[in-house]
């Protein structure tokens, strides 16, 4: 039941950070484009293994369930210990993912532009995992009192 619980909570986590990306992508040119970011690592692995990758709103859509699935698995991972400080647990998760999505992709031959593109691009995408580690511990802290 644990599990199932954490696995809820990840994935609410994951929700959470998705629907800040995509509605503030649409409203603020400094927002970060994780989106931008997951399409080109999507075509770049499926071109290195010689298949062809979606295009258009087939590559928007996959990259975005990518997304979800293992933003979800990550974050569920906060449930899984005791639930003593699940807010730290989650806010260190959130930074953790953050700090790793300014500094990774450029590291494995992606352009990192979409994440770091402005001082406020970077504090903003650690922000939101933030948030989206926050929101699976209010969530995993809720579903433990049910």
């Amino acid at each position: 039941m644990k599990l199932l619980k954490s696995l809820l909570a990840g994935f609410a986590g994951a929700a959470a950070l998705n629907i800040l990306h995509e509605s503030a992508r649409h409203l603020d040119a400094d927002a970060p484009r994780i989106d931008l970011l997951g399409e080109e690592a999507l075509s770049k692995s499926m071109d290195s293994l010689n298949l062809e990758a979606p295009r258009g709103n087939d590559l928007y859509l996959a990259t975005l369930a990518g997304d979800i699935i293992s933003n979800g698995l990550y974050y569920s991972a906060i449930g899984l210990g005791d639930r003593k400080n699940i807010y730290l647990k989650g806010a260190i998760a959130g930074i953790t993912a953050g700090l790793g999505a300014i500094s990774i992709p450029d590291k494995i031959g992606l352009d990192d532009t979409p994440v770091t593109k402005t001082d406020k691009t970077k504090i903003l995408t650690v922000a939101w995992y933030v948030i989206g580690g926050l929101v699976t511990a209010a969530v995993f802290n809720r579903l433990k009192k049910a």
